[in-house]
């Protein structure tokens, strides 16, 4: 299979995604989809997000609080404020939305 974004696989994980009602189906889903660690990185990921957004602590402050490594720290960055994807972002905009 190849290792790109846009494979079929891809889009029917997508599809089966918005396929998703609530919160608990979400979480079920997750659960047999991925394993806890895949899950658990999953969070970190989202929660560096938000941290960065918010943007009262640094890099090192992030660590200190979250004990994800500086170079994921750095990823996420780049993908909240670099890259064309722009995932994190739009989320996390229309949940400040709906707050």
């Amino acid at each position: 299979m190849k290792k790109t974004a846009n494979t079929k696989a891809t889009d029917d994980l997508i599809k089966a995604f918005l396929a998703l009602k609530t919160a608990d189906e979400c979480k079920r889903f997750l659960s047999d989809i991925c394993t806890p660690k895949e899950v658990s990185d999953l969070s970190e990921r989202w929660q560096i997000a938000r941290l960065l957004d918010a943007g009262k602590l640094s890099y090192r402050e992030i660590h200190a609080e979250t004990g994800v490594s500086v170079t994921t720290i750095g990823r996420v960055a780049r993908f909240l404020q670099q890259e064309n994807y722009q995932g994190y972002r739009l989320v996390i905009d229309r949940l400040k939305k709906k707050s």
